[in-house]
């Protein structure tokens, strides 16, 4: 006995699916017309809000009298440089900036070195104690400046540093130090050990392996770092106006308080002081800026 089976087909129902028209598919993540019209008209404000006390600054440093900043509508009527001209011919404009390039730039290179040798130590190394160190330099920053300018003036005063460039260095150095060597050690996470252990493979001594290898791959963390150090030292006040006695080794935040008195505050001259005082600046930031947003993002994570 013999039985068939029928052959049973499933019958395929063709559902035209619906297809998007030409142009109007929006691809997913773009924003609408609406949304990036309110973007942009967003980040616009927020410029001009930032950019705001700038040119203000700058509207007011070309009133030739103390008190234009009570009338600023009068300003516009006898704009001068004469503020510039007097600022740069009979202040001691150029023994700031001298005073303060000395400073800078020293603290930005010997504060770099220190924090980038200390965060690569606790980075790559381990030794009793690495990771108290890293600490340790954390509670210092918990220390207000008036705390331990007592103690830093007497031992700058034992050392013969008082009212040098070289003890003003070394003071600011204790302050862009900590946070420095944290930030570098972050960023000295983020690059492999592959590379530490293919330098000692080739024969290289750690110092050499950090300083052939490592150094030129965390430019970007270094810039940030020695851009933090310039702008610390670059505005510290305290620490100046204390440990530099001299009036031709003052600072530019310590010699633009020179036109404030008790009842005299020459403004137009500090508007025009602080303009000028902005320009070395802009020009480290010009020159480090590449390497700037790179720095600021990498070391927030290891991976």
């Amino acid at each position: 006995m013999s039985t068939s089976t029928a052959p049973t087909s499933v019958a395929k129902t063709d559902q035209p699916t619906a297809a998007a028209p030409s142009g109007t598919a929006r691809r997913r993540g773009r924003r609408g017309p609406l949304a990036a019209l309110t973007t942009h008209g967003i980040l616009i404000v927020a410029s001009l809000v930032a950019f705001f006390p700038v040119a203000w600054l700058i509207f007011l440093s070309l009133g030739p009298d103390k008190d234009d900043y009570l009338h600023p509508g009068q300003i516009w009527h006898k704009m001068t440089f004469d503020n510039y001209t007097f600022v740069l011919q009979h202040t001691g404009f150029f023994d700031w900036l001298k005073s303060t390039l000395a400073v800078t730039l020293g603290t930005t290179a010997i504060g770099v070195i220190i924090a980038a040798t200390s965060g690569y130590a606790v980075s790559r190394m381990r030794f009793p104690g690495y990771k108290k160190f890293m600490w340790v330099l954390l509670v210092t920053q918990m220390f207000p400046v008036a705390v331990l300018i007592v103690p830093m003036y007497q031992i700058m005063s034992d050392l013969g540093l008082i009212d040098t460039y070289l003890g003003l260095t070394l003071v600011n150095c204790t302050t862009v130090v900590p946070y420095s060597a944290w930030l570098l050690k972050g960023y000295f996470d983020t690059i492999p050990f592959e590379i530490d252990e293919a330098g000692r493979v080739d024969g290289l001594s750690p110092f050499g392996t950090f300083l052939r290898l490592i150094l030129p791959l965390a430019k970007p963390g270094l810039a940030v770092a020695a851009f933090y150090n310039f702008l610390t030292a670059f505005g510290e006040v305290a620490f100046a106006s204390t440990f530099m006695l001299s009036d031709t080794k003052y600072t530019f935040a310590v010699g633009l308080q020179s036109f404030v008195s008790e009842h005299d505050a020459q403004r137009n001259l500090m508007a025009a002081t602080a303009v000028l005082i902005a320009i070395p600046v802009s020009v480290f930031f010009y020159l480090v800026q590449k390497n700037l947003v790179t720095g600021l993002t990498a070391g927030g994570t290891k991976g």
